[in-house]
């Protein structure tokens, strides 16, 4: 078992949630989890091909920086572990799990299937197969918002990127090109590194030689935080300051998320790296069982409501699997169809 790092103190009452924000963020954490859920099943009985990477149990991530923006109008850059950012930036599970099964009504048109999810309308900037490749990407669309705004005169343009992406990421060559960038051109954007310990079957500290990735921040005079990433409520409030920063003209902020992936790296992966000592420590502290007591425990949410929830989102996913299995493949004529930008 990897050393574990001290996770940073996070006192829930200082998050003063309301009831509806509370049940928003539960319900978008099951939407992925169940959806995930679902996809391994679909995957196992021959639905779904090529490499699927599931997000179980890194849901407050995505929930927690996703639902502390304006969905729809900031940008989300994903990677190859895509889903559950694209559920959380507003993408219908029904066109998600189209796209999974490579159909035509897919939100990436059936071309890109589960690890190129893209979608315009959702500003879900996609997801990106080769590590690190989508950080540049992102700060591309968080350069043009400061460019809009400051040289265009676009008052309107005030949108956050926020660009995810994994521990094994930050060893790369784009983030510390991209990072220094960012930093020099005060870019409003947000680097969330969702550190879940392995970088496929590499354990993150014997790969890096400062794990601590959020201190990497300071080589570029930029705000670098730490958090509880299995804690949902701690990362929306670490992600509402850093979007009130890029929002305010101040920068970028470097956030590192500790968390952890409940299965393999990939579907096709056995998970024979990790010990089952440390996957015991990390299942005791889902995310949505967590923030389930938390909603309970301050009379904000019943045990029935919550049930409530999880029943509506089961039904959710089980049509959108009736929608994906009843679309269409992509037409073979469209072979070469969106391949330039003005293809639309």
């Amino acid at each position: 078992m990897v050393q574990e790092r001290t996770l940073p103190t996070f006192t829930a009452a200082s998050a003063q949630i309301t009831k509806e924000v509370g049940l928003r963020l539960y319900e978008d954490m099951v939407l992925g989890r169940v959806f995930e859920d679902k996809c391994a099943e679909m995957y196992y009985r021959g639905k779904m091909f090529g490499f699927v990477h599931l997000y179980n149990g890194q849901e407050a991530v995505s929930t927690g920086v996703i639902q502390a923006m304006r969905p729809g109008e900031d940008y989300v850059c994903s990677t190859y572990r895509d889903h559950v950012h694209a559920l959380s930036a507003g993408v219908p599970a029904s066109s998600v799990m189209a796209e999974l099964f490579g159909k035509a009504t897919g939100c990436s048109k059936g071309r890109g299937g589960s690890m190129h999810m893209f979608s315009a309308e959702h500003r879900l900037l996609g997801g990106y197969a080769f590590v690190a490749e989508g950080i540049p990407v992102a700060a591309g669309a968080a350069f043009q918002s400061k460019y809009r705004r400051e040289v265009l005169k676009d008052e309107s343009a005030d949108q956050v990127t926020a660009c995810f992406f994994g521990d094994g990421a930050a060893n790369n060559g784009q983030f510390f090109e991209t990072l220094n960038m960012a930093a020099l051109w005060k870019l409003p954007i947000l680097f969330v590194v969702e550190n879940n310990k392995w970088a496929i079957g590499m354990a993150h500290d014997r790969a890096t030689s400062q794990p601590e990735i959020y201190k990497k921040a300071s080589v570029f005079n930029m705000v670098g935080v730490e958090v509880d990433g299995m804690d949902v409520l701690a990362v929306r409030a670490v992600a509402e300051e850093a979007v009130a920063r890029a929002r305010a003209g101040e920068g970028p902020t470097l956030i590192e998320a500790l968390t952890y992936r409940f299965r393999g790296h990939s579907l096709a992966d056995p998970d024979e790296m990790r010990s089952q000592a440390e996957k015991d420590f990390w299942f005791a502290r889902d995310p949505i069982k967590k923030l389930a007591n938390y909603l309970v425990e301050q009379n904000l949410a019943s045990a029935e409501e919550l049930k409530a929830i999880d029943r509506k989102i089961t039904e959710r996913i089980a049509e959108a699997v009736k929608f994906a299995e009843s679309s269409p493949e992509p037409d073979s004529s469209e072979l070469y169809r969106f391949v330039f930008a003005e293809d639309d």
